[in-house]
């Protein structure tokens, strides 16, 4: 696990995080077999060029105000089997891996806000972390409303 000596160290970090969750959803996007799932993903990945924009200001900025908020959990990602990313991955497919991504995610960022060693730190990781746990539900709905509910 990475040492973070600053904030600027972690909010590199996530930065760097959220591109690679940018890179990711293209990626899904070019892959996609239909029109749709091209335009899930592609917006997906600008959710993450909009986190990543939200941090760079930070970092120049130097602060930031965290609002606490309980976000709701469907847990659906605890009973899915994990899938391998491949170029054919169905839509589910897709949202599985998704899913997970987001899930490690938040737990990264809530672990260390746990080891946080002052008050600024932990209080950027639990917003990160929060953020994540967003991204994670919106995914649970889109699976709940698009695979689950077919079937």
């Amino acid at each position: 696990m990475n040492e973070f000596k600053s904030i600027d160290d972690v909010l590199d970090f996530a930065i760097s995080a959220e591109q690679e969750a940018v890179d990711f959803y293209n990626q899904l996007a070019e892959n996609s077999k239909t029109e749709d799932m091209r335009f899930v993903f592609a917006s997906f990945a600008q959710e993450e060029i909009n986190h990543k924009a939200r941090l760079t200001q930070i970092k120049q900025e130097g602060s930031f105000k965290v609002e606490p908020k309980e976000i709701q959990d469907l847990k659906i990602s605890d009973y899915i089997a994990d899938v391998q990313i491949t170029p054919n991955m169905s839509y589910q497919e897709a949202l599985i891996v998704a899913m997970g991504k987001e899930k490690a995610a938040f737990k990264l960022y809530y672990d260390l806000a746990k080891r946080a060693e002052n008050e600024g730190m932990r209080d950027v990781f639990i917003s990160l972390a929060q953020e994540e746990s967003k991204h994670k539900l919106r995914f649970e709905i889109e699976y709940d409303e698009y695979v689950l509910r077919e079937n």
